[in-house]
């Protein structure tokens, strides 16, 4: 899972990246445009794999995980002078969804550019120039089909190019609304079909109101908005990025003296997860205790080939058990005897949290 940090510049993405992945990346103040990006990949904290790590003892603990980018900041007005420069645009459009960080700190040392600190008006801004930069790329693309069309040609080709007219059609309307299209109900064969423009407004977004420490991170409700590919949240920016400096006892004593009850990490990844409607499975044994990401609603056959392309290829059937009913059980045969290890074919619809392990024959 990848996630890009995006923002106007002093909005304080790279305090939020240094955060959210223990980095040490310098905060000082930078101007848009400037080419500077930061990845780092953070293991998901799950309570469910050290308690699987500690009935099994495996020689090997493997965590999901999330990879951070911080990207360059953005400007209001780079969408109008010709969109997003390429590097730039590479660098946003790579990602499975956005973090926009939003500025909800005063800071008199640490200047906004547009003059003063305004959460509604930042998050429009970003939010333009995302949509002026898919609207241009769009436009294009029809200017190209149009020509192409208007040519003859091939029949088949001519017609797969009037599908794809009507549908970057709908697409246009739906920006020149400056509207996002994450926005817009699209068929899985329509978002297929789409998949390789990389459109920027249509990813799914988590927006990070950056708060200053005494600050209540209930304003996240103030600017809650409508969809189901868009979240809003709330962190105190400086305090988490100290906080993830801090060794583990005495991150503990900090979060209770702030009335913290989980460090921010915690709660963006599960706020990511919900937003990109994914979840965890369970591999277990004495080699190595996994956690894996899928899709909800993904079947045992795409568990299956998460883990491994042969098992999907020889599968036969699935072992599934619940996290909760394995550790009342405390053993895998302990289980089996309750009977809460069940068996399932390969359309089973694998749930969050499941211990899954594959019968399999090639």
């Amino acid at each position: 899972m990848k996630i890009g940090i995006i923002g106007l510049p002093n909005s304080g993405k790279t305090t939020i990246f240094n955060a959210l992945t223990r980095g040490q990346v310098e905060t000082a103040a930078y101007s848009a445009g400037r080419m500077e990006v930061h990845t780092a990949i953070v293991h998901v904290p799950d309570q469910r794999v050290d308690a699987l790590a500690a009935m099994y003892k495996p020689q090997k603990v493997t965590y999901a995980q999330v990879q951070y980018t911080d990207i360059a900041g953005l400007a209001k007005g780079l969408g109008e002078s010709g969109g997003l420069a390429g590097p730039l645009l590479n660098e946003i459009g790579s990602n499975d969804a956005l973090l926009h960080v939003v500025r909800a700190f005063e800071n008199d040392n640490v200047l906004h550019p547009e003059g003063e600190v305004d959460p509604a008006r930042d998050i429009e801004i970003v939010e333009t120039e995302l949509i002026l930069n898919d609207l241009l790329l769009v436009s294009n693309r029809l200017d190209r089909i149009r020509d192409r069309i208007g040519k003859g040609g091939n029949p088949k080709e001519v017609q797969a190019l009037k599908s794809e007219q009507t549908l970057l059609t709908r697409l246009l309307e739906t920006l020149e609304e400056e509207q996002p299209l994450r926005e817009l109900v699209l068929t899985p064969e329509e978002e297929k079909s789409l998949r390789g423009y990389n459109f920027l407004s249509q990813k799914p977004m988590l927006i990070l109101l950056n708060i200053d420490d005494d600050a209540d991170e209930s304003i996240a409700e103030q600017f809650q908005q409508e969809g189901a590919n868009v979240a809003v949240a709330a962190l105190r920016g400086e305090l988490e990025m100290e906080l993830a400096q801090m060794e583990p006892e005495e991150a503990e004593e900090f979060l209770a003296d702030f009335g913290i009850e989980e460090p921010g990490l915690s709660r963006i990844i599960r706020c990511s997860y919900d937003l990109l409607k994914v979840q965890s499975f369970f591999t277990v044994g004495e080699d190595e205790v996994r956690a894996w990401t899928v899709p909800v609603n993904a079947t045992a056959l795409d568990a299956a080939g998460t883990v491994h392309s042969d098992l999907a290829r020889g599968f036969i059937r699935a072992e599934v058990i619940a996290f909760d009913d394995l550790i009342a059980a405390g053993s895998m045969a302990e289980a089996r005897k309750r009977g809460t290890l069940r068996l399932e074919g390969k359309e089973y619809d694998v749930q969050d949290g499941e211990i899954v392990h594959i019968r399999f024959n090639i």
